[in-house]
């Protein structure tokens, strides 16, 4: 079946950087959009930064400047660098794609099991 699998979350320092990675596996087809949400303790799940088949990329209001989405295709794997990291970053990662499985004709809307990032101050 269709998987995702984060990896790159971690602690690190206020003003520190990392890097998520997400690959996703499986019969697929192709993939649509790729993305990456965060959940903080006691707030509802958000959008980080999202990225087209084709490039195009919108990002939180939050992060803009501070962090780049990315993907390699080729690898079915999408990207997250977070640099000048701040406590309020602090959450669990999750990645997200809509992906056309092998022998379908339609999306469906697979995540990944979030990876943790902690920044402290």
């Amino acid at each position: 079946q269709v998987q995702l699998v984060e990896s790159g979350g971690g602690l690190v320092q206020s003003g520190g950087s990392l890097r998520l990675a997400c690959a996703a596996s499986g019969p697929i087809s192709s993939i649509n959009d790729m993305g990456w949400y965060r959940q903080a303790p006691g707030k509802q799940r958000e959008l980080v930064a999202r990225i087209t088949s084709g490039g195009n990329t919108n990002y939180a209001d939050s992060v803009k400047g501070r962090f780049i989405i990315s993907r390699d295709s080729a690898r079915n794997t999408v990207y997250l660098q977070m640099n000048s990291l701040k406590p309020e970053d602090t959450a669990v990662y999750y990645c997200n794609a809509d992906i056309v499985r092998v022998l379908t004709d339609r999306s469906v809307d697979y995540w990944g099991q979030g990876t943790q990032v902690t920044v402290s101050s």
